[in-house]
C-alpha cells in the first residue's frame, strides 16, 4: 500500500545574497516612506502600521533603478517557479505590480489573497529577528468540514498552516490564490520588504 501527494501547493524559496543591493533597496524604501506623501496618507488612513506604496506608486521599477534591477531578478525567479508549477503559459510571466513595505515593530497584515494574478511574492530587505512570520493557509481549509486537527509535529505538507520566518535576502513565491498573512512581530525594529504580482 502506498500514499501519494495530490493537488500540491508549491512554495518557492530562494536567496538573493547581495549586500549592496539590500543596502540600496533599504535606502530607497526609507526615502519613499518620507517622500511619497500619497502613500504615507493612504497608510495612515487605512491603519497600515508603517508605510506601503501599494496604493500610491505603480511605476517603481522605472522610477528607481535599483528596484528596476530587482524586478529583472524577480522575473527570472518567476519563470523558474512557473516551470516548477508546470504552467502552460506560452511566454514568461509578466510583472504586473510591485510595491514596497516598511512595517513597524509589532505590525501585522491580515489574511488575504492576490486576485487577478498567477504568482505573488515577497522579497525581504531587512527583517530583524522576531519581526513577524508570514503564514500560509491550506486553500482547502474551508472545505475540510469535520476533518480532525493535525498533530503538532505533523509533516509540513500535511499542516493546515505553514509559517516562514523572514530573513534579509529571502525571496518567496507562491500561487496568488494562496491565502497568507503577516503575524504580529515581537521586534521593535522595522521590517522592509518588497511585494509583487505576476500576471
Amino acid at each position: 500500500m502506498t500514499s501519494r501527494n495530490l493537488f500540491v501547493t508549491q512554495l518557492y524559496q530562494a536567496e538573493i545574497a547581495d549586500p549592496t543591493l539590500l543596502d540600496e533597496l533599504a535606502h530607497s524604501i526609507r526615502t519613499l516612506s518620507i517622500d511619497d506623501r500619497a502613500g504615507v496618507g493612504w497608510s495612515r488612513d487605512h491603519h497600515y502600521p508603517g508605510y506601503t506604496s501599494y496604493a500610491s506608486l505603480d511605476d517603481l521599477p522605472r522610477r528607481d533603478p535599483v528596484i528596476g534591477d530587482l524586478a529583472k531578478l524577480l522575473g527570472k525567479h518567476a519563470a523558474a517557479f512557473a516551470a516548477d508549477c508546470a504552467f502552460d503559459l506560452g511566454r514568461k510571466p509578466k510583472l504586473d505590480s510591485l510595491w514596497v513595505n516598511l512595517l513597524k515593530g509589532g505590525g501585522h497584515h491580515s489574511a488575504h489573497i492576490h486576485p487577478h494574478s498567477i504568482i505573488s511574492g515577497t522579497f525581504y530587505v531587512e527583517a530583524p529577528a522576531n519581526s513577524g512570520a508570514i503564514r500560509f493557509e491550506d486553500p482547502r481549509l474551508a472545505m475540510m468540514m469535520a476533518a480532525p486537527q493535525r498533530l503538532p509535529d505533523a509533516p509540513e505538507p500535511l499542516r493546515a498552516f505553514v509559517t516562514v520566518d523572514p530573513e534579509p535576502g529571502m525571496l518567496l513565491l507562491w500561487e496568488s490564490f494562496i491565502r497568507h498573512e503577516v503575524l504580529p512581530g515581537k521586534s521593535k525594529g522595522e521590517r522592509l520588504s518588497i511585494s509583487f504580482n505576476f500576471a
